[in-house]
């Protein structure tokens, strides 16, 4: 008799550590799932979808056949059922239980958020460009056109600097990088954007100043025509069907002849 106690103790031993870890394993993918939609509800309310249309970012996600909720909660996901394979394994003793807690703490961890800081990197630097050529779409200046991307990709590369950060590989020689990325774009862009800028500090004289107003008749470096609009970089006329976009600098710099009729 205490062979078969022996022997029914071992056997309810061996099924709950057989049991156990199947039991944390389904648990974990059960919520892992049930957390992934949520997140995706949760990322809806918040308003991303809205967020993200029109971006590159989302336009090459969708040829792949999801969206950018969808790879999101995708990645929330599969982070999660990750947890459960390395808590099952460490419960079945595949895994040791020390050594998985230094991994999920020490690497990932850092892959996961170094993963999310890259692709929300990518939606607020895509999303950046598309509102900057929606604002400045009137303006009839070249410069213009290098200020998205420029926006876009300085968005990527701190994006970038701190997912590598996040995997603890050395960034030193990137800030460097950086710093003389930014020192370009400050002493470039004061050089390429000086007519912007011109025409936006003319412009607000004339915004403030009001010499001539929408509807009347002016001649404008030798354009004539009524002015249909002035915003803070360019002055709008139009006479005979014609219409002339003067940026403001040049409507300081050259004067303006308001005509009496």
């Amino acid at each position: 008799m205490p062979e078969i106690g022996y022997i029914v103790n071992d056997f309810l031993s061996d099924l709950s550590n057989s049991i156990l870890p199947l039991v944390v394993f389904v648990t974990g993918v059960l919520v892992a799932i049930i957390l992934g939609r949520l997140s995706r509800r949760l990322l809806i309310a918040a308003g991303v979808p809205g967020g993200v249309e029109g971006t590159t970012f989302e336009r090459t996600v969708n040829r792949l056949g999801t969206s950018t909720i969808g790879l999101l909660s995708g990645l929330i996901t599969l982070f999660l059922i990750a947890l459960a394979v390395g808590l099952t394994l460490s419960i079945g003793g595949v895994l040791d239980t020390r050594y998985y807690l230094e991994l999920l703490r020490g690497y990932l961890l850092q892959v996961f958020v170094a993963a999310l800081v890259v692709i929300i990197g990518l939606i607020v630097g895509d999303k950046a460009e598309v509102e900057i050529k929606q604002r400045f779409q009137d303006v009839k200046l070249t410069e213009v056109s290098l200020l998205p991307p420029a926006v876009k990709y300085s968005i990527l590369f701190v994006a970038s600097l701190i997912a590598l950060a996040q995997l603890r590989i050395e960034t030193g020689a990137l800030l460097v990088v950086l710093g003389g990325y930014l020192l370009g774009i400050i002493v470039l862009g004061g050089l390429a954007f000086k007519d912007l800028l011109a025409a936006g500090a003319a412009g607000i004289y004339l915004i403030f100043s009001e010499p001539y107003a929408i509807g009347d008749t002016v001649d404008i470096d030798g354009h004539r025509g009524i002015v249909q609009e002035v915003d803070l970089f360019a002055t709008r006329i139009e006479n005979d069907g014609e219409e002339f976009i003067l940026p403001n600098h040049i409507v300081l710099r050259s004067g303006v002849v308001r005509i009496r009729t």
